[in-house]
């Protein structure tokens, strides 16, 4: 059995999702290659040095630097993506034809499917969300992704069955033109034992990530805010690219990047987690048990959407990055005692048994 793996390169949260999906391929004895970009492929050897990578089209998503603009940007460049969306659709098939594979799992990349493997696509906004004042159009978002869907063989959606689960009504829609099947909860965390200790208990720890240059502006912001605050505070600035240094700057410590084991170490023992509300972030931050404070992508109303339900639930803060300062950080944590966000189950069989479902299905076909 011979997976190809291709997250989608908006951002490295479709990359850190799919850790868990490779591990449990395998697990069960897969082989398993992947398809990277070189914004993720940093990432993913670190994790996976001993899998072979291929490069695959990439997006090139630049956002707008104001949200507002995000709806003309994507008209603008509607061409674009229609034009990567037939290039990796032909790499695929290609790829499929030199090398064999037997399953493509695409993360959210909308053309990466072939006629000569089973097909898997991987998303949990299976309802595209639209501001308020464009809610009209989103029954024709929706319309357009179960366009896309259709061309695969089976939909898998990283979140728990059952409403609200982690997404909320973005996961949970009534109708899917293919098969589809719940995963659970999906972060590069998940199962894994925490051994390394944190030397430093931190008050915030500031995780950056994201497309530029958005990503540029959210890390000036937050270090501006952050060293007006009394305590030692971390900035973890999401560039795996540049391996892992550090440095300081009066009360903040610097992290180009961090190893799992040691991110997971820094934000265990942090006060609190200021951070980008994407939706592997929130994984993350869940099977980790984080106190959080979420500030949306101006311009990715998901992300609106996933904070201020969770925010609703007592589950997290979220502030409009317009509105982040000092004074509106310190005021949020102390408005009333927030919980951590609900830990997943620990052994998720919701993803072992679509695996193997995948892998035996393959197997008695052939």
């Amino acid at each position: 059995m011979k997976v190809l793996v291709a997250p989608l390169d908006w951002g490295l949260g479709h990359a850190t999702r799919c850790v868990p999906v490779v591990r449990e391929f395998l697990n069960q004895g897969a082989e398993v290659e992947l398809a990277v970009v070189r914004s993720n492929a940093a990432l993913l050897r670190n994790i996976f040095p001993e899998l072979r990578q291929r490069l695959a089209p990439s997006y090139n998503i630049v956002y707008p630097k104001h949200g507002y603009n995000m709806g003309l940007w994507l008209v603008k460049n509607g061409a674009h993506l229609r034009t990567v969306m037939n290039y990796e659709h032909s790499f695929a098939e290609e790829v499929v034809d030199r090398y064999h594979y037997d399953v493509l799992v695409s993360d959210n990349r909308f053309g990466f499917y072939s006629r000569n493997a089973k097909s898997i696509y991987m998303t949990h906004q299976r309802r595209i969300a639209f501001p308020r004042v464009l809610s009209a159009f989103e029954p024709v978002g929706m319309l357009w992704h179960a366009s896309v869907m259709k061309r695969f063989d089976e939909v898998w959606v990283p979140d728990v069955p059952d409403l609200p689960g982690y997404a909320g009504t973005l996961s949970h829609v009534k109708k899917c033109p293919v098969p589809i099947k719940y995963v659970g909860a999906l972060s590069r965390f998940e199962g894994e034992k925490l051994t390394e200790k944190s030397d430093v208990r931190y008050r915030f720890v500031a995780v950056v990530s994201g497309v530029e240059p958005a990503r540029a502006r959210f890390e000036e912001l937050l270090r501006k805010t952050l060293v007006k605050i009394p305590g030692r505070h971390a900035v973890i600035l999401g560039k795996p690219s540049l391996g892992v240094k550090s440095s300081n700057e009066q009360n903040l410590d610097l992290f180009t990047h961090l190893p799992d084991e040691q991110f997971a170490s820094v934000v265990k023992n942090a006060e609190w987690v200021v951070s980008r509300g994407g939706y592997s972030t929130v994984m993350d931050m869940a099977v980790l048990g984080a106190r959080c404070v979420f500030v949306p992508t101006p311009g990715q109303y998901e992300q609106i959407i996933l904070g201020r339900d969770l925010a609703h639930e007592g589950y997290a803060v979220t502030i409009d990055e317009s509105k982040l300062s000092t004074e509106t950080l310190l005021a949020a944590i102390s408005e009333k005692a927030r919980v951590a966000l609900p830990k997943p189950e620990d052994d998720n069989n919701l993803l072992k048994d679509a695996v193997y479902a995948t892998i035996h299905s393959r197997i008695s076909s052939h």
